[in-house]
């Protein structure tokens, strides 16, 4: 029992399958029941008679072990039953003690912060990314480890999908580099299940296979066990065809039975060995105008143009190692028209972007230049918001940010906050500055420069501040303007003059002040 292994489901099918053959074997018992056990002599005669009552008993004594073997038989279906059950039973009573770690675990790590800068979610280690618990930069997805990925549960830098391993794949569950599907332009159709570099399709092991199920490098079609075969179920090399074993125009065909005596490369015009297609150089080619290893696909988008050059490249007019895409120049790009290395993403520069049309490293959003950014159309670091330039933003503001750690509109500078109306609110730039304006309908409020200024105001040009730690506070037409070092104003009304609450100096309370240490109101 040790080494035993039951799953309950499977022994419940397997009682409902082992009663439908005791119902079978009942129902021909049955059937013959009359004919075994009443059997009718021959002739009148005492030998007949005898013959006739020795069968009948014969009969008789099997329908009677039928009995009881179909007695034995509802026994074992019901052990069987019992069986099921209780291993159920015990599975959810081993699952259950479980549950509730996993769930507590689970519900701790929704709470748990993020470490790093410019994060959208929960439990994130690193920077720039949207979702939970990654571990890396520029993450879009849960639970990706690396950086520039889109999707969940990927280890790698720029997957797109879910469940890879490696860097660059287009699909799920793929091992490698540059995976792909078959419609590479569009990313309508993942690859999946892939081991390796540079396969376009599923369940590929090996270089630059295009199709499904081929073991080996640079093969086109189905089934394909070797390098540069064109067909399906082919063992060999350079074979063009399907079920042939053998190399080029050398061959075994097991569906007819055939040999066939020829050349090490099948088709037209190649250079090389072992390749099959046309016009291909190298080595271990399928598909047309390759130049080099384990290269497969044709070009049907620009005719006179070479097409892949360099070594396990799927797609079509491809420079570099394991491309997958169209149109790519580098190392394990899936993407279409990527320069650089894993991308899975198209149009991209750099490395690691799992997005759209992005220029850096370990971009999973769209339209960014620089590296880390989840989210699109960002200048600069880690930023997971839109539209940002400068470093860890997790805002999505639709406005320009530049700078460290500011949340609002307009922001430049390092960890200022503002919140305003409309018309311009809240353009703050220095260090640590808190500035609002409440006017939804216009504004200019909340202006400031300087470090650790507080200033709010409710309408037009209120609230601004230039210095270190001032408050101030406006009302209407230029209120609570302050300059200097800790001063403090009060606002002004429609009913007093039109400039309130100006200070400039050190350590002043009160409107329109200068100097030191001043304490005054508003003079008429």
């Amino acid at each position: 029992m040790t080494y035993l292994i039951a799953v309950p489901d499977l022994l419940g099918q397997t009682a409902t399958e082992v009663a439908g053959i005791g119902s079978s074997l009942t129902a021909a018992r049955a059937a013959a029941a009359f004919s075994t056990t009443t059997v009718t002599a021959m002739a009148g005669d005492e030998i007949s008679a005898a013959l006739a009552a020795l069968f009948a008993g014969h009969g008789q004594q099997f329908a009677a072990l039928g009995r009881q073997a179909g007695a034995f038989h509802d026994q074992f279906v019901r052990a069987l039953q019992a069986a099921a059950s209780a291993y159920g039973s015990a599975e959810a009573a081993s699952a259950a003690p479980l549950q509730a770690p996993a769930q507590t675990l689970q519900d701790l790590l929704s709470t748990l912060p993020n470490l790093g800068a410019g994060n959208r979610g929960n439990a994130n280690v690193g920077s720039g990314n949207t979702g939970n618990q990654n571990f890396g930069s520029g993450n879009t997805g849960n639970s990706n480890v690396g950086g520039g990925n889109l999707g969940s549960g990927n280890v790698g830098p720029g997957n797109f999908g879910n469940f890879n391993v490696g860097g660059g794949n287009a699909g799920n569950n793929n091992i490698g580099f540059g995976n792909t599907g078959t419609s590479f332009l569009t990313l309508t159709n993942g690859a999946d299940n892939n081991v390796g570099m540079g396969n376009t399709g599923n369940n590929n092991v090996g270089f630059g296979n295009t199709g499904a199920f081929n073991r080996g490098g640079g093969n086109t079609g189905i089934g394909n066990m070797g390098a540069g075969n064109t067909g399906n179920n082919n063992i060999g090399f350079g074979l063009t065809g399907n079920n042939e074993i053998g190399i080029g125009n050398t061959y075994f065909n097991t569906a007819t039975n055939q040999f066939n005596l020829g050349g090490l490369n099948s088709g037209s015009g190649n250079i090389g060995l072992f390749n099959s297609g046309n016009n291909n150089i190298g080595f271990f080619n399928s598909g047309d105008g390759n130049v080099g290893l384990f290269n497969t696909g044709s070009n049907t988008y620009n005719a006179g143009i070479p097409n892949n050059f360099g070594v396990g490249n799927s797609g079509a007019v491809s420079t570099g190692i394991g491309n997958s895409g169209g149109y790519d120049t580098g190392f394990g790009n899936s993407g279409a028209q990527d320069t650089g290395f894993v991308n899975a993403g198209p149009v991209n520069t750099g490395a690691g972007n799992g997005g759209f049309a992005n220029t850096g490293f370990g971009n999973s959003g769209n339209f960014n230049t620089g590296n880390g950014n989840s989210g699109s159309s960002n200048t600069g670091y880690w930023n997971s918001g839109s539209v940002n330039t400068g470093f860890g933003y997790s805002t999505d503001s639709g406005a320009a940010n530049s700078g460290f750690g500011n949340t609002g509109i307009g922001v430049s500078g390092f960890s200022n906050s503002t919140t305003g109306g409309s018309g311009g609110d809240g353009s703050v730039s220095g260090f640590g500055n808190n500035f609002s304006g409440s006017d939804p309908n216009f504004g200019f409020d909340g202006f400031g420069s300087g470090f650790f200024n507080s200033a709010s105001g409710p309408s037009f040009i209120n609230g601004e501040t230039s210095g270190f730690f001032n408050s101030a506070t406006g009302g209407t037409i230029v209120n609570g303007d302050n300059s200097g070092f800790f001063n403090v104003g009060i606002p002004g009304s429609l009913a007093g003059p039109g400039t309130s609450g100006q200070l400039s100096g050190l350590l002043n309370f009160g409107t329109v002040v200068s100097g030191i240490f001043s304490l005054s109101r508003l003079l008429p």
